[in-house]
């Protein structure tokens, strides 16, 4: 409770999904939805579309399951799963949130390509992700997530970091249009946000 308390404070992610999920009526897959705070806080602040969230880590689909239990949302679900395996047939918006750096290059490209392909007219893909560029962020950000193994917070060390180019190169590619911006905030990581759509 207390780490979720302190991420939503502080971190600037929320809100600019939020922002960038406003007008849509698109059910939402959240991929790595972790804990499930992303779809908890949509859901506190009026998204009322359907979210389905899946994440690598059991454990962390198990949390947010105890806390629906609690709570009840309606058109709300979690499931474990491994995106290398493929994603869940959807139409609407896609949130890819800090996984990238755990795929291969080639991984990447596909993850990236088939989110498009789940795109409804009116969705949106939503991404943050560390990005491989000069300068202490970067080292500050690959240092933490190899820490957050190291604790067992993650369950896989990161293997490569996306460029601005190769991510909007492959987003381009699959007929998608959109932005990419720094999503510093007040952190000390190099994370930047994706917002696209089809072209």
């Amino acid at each position: 409770r207390w780490y979720v308390t302190g991420k939503v404070a502080s971190d600037p992610l929320y809100p600019a999904v939020l922002h960038a999920l406003q007008g849509t009526t698109a059910p939402l897959l959240d991929l790595g939805c972790g804990m499930g705070v992303l779809s908890f806080y949509l859901r506190a602040h009026g998204f009322l579309n359907p979210i389905h969230g899946m994440d690598y880590d059991p454990r962390k689909i198990e949390a947010a399951r105890h806390v629906l239990q609690n709570s009840p949302e309606e058109n709300l679900t979690f499931a474990q799963g491994d995106a290398r395996e493929g994603l869940p047939a959807h139409l609407g918006s896609v949130t890819i949130l800090d996984i990238l750096q755990y795929f291969p290059p080639e991984e990447q490209a596909r993850l990236l390509t088939e989110a498009a392909s789940r795109l409804s007219p009116d969705g949106v893909l939503v991404i943050r992700s560390g990005l491989d560029t000069p300068g202490w962020r970067f080292r500050f950000t690959r240092w933490n997530d190899r820490m957050a193994n190291r604790l067992r917070w993650m369950q896989a060390l990161p293997v490569h970091y996306p460029t601005a180019e190769s991510l909007t190169t492959t987003l381009t590619a699959a007929g998608l249009t959109g932005t990419l911006q720094p999503l510093h905030g007040h952190t000390p990581f190099n994370n930047w946000l994706a917002m696209f759509r089809r072209a």
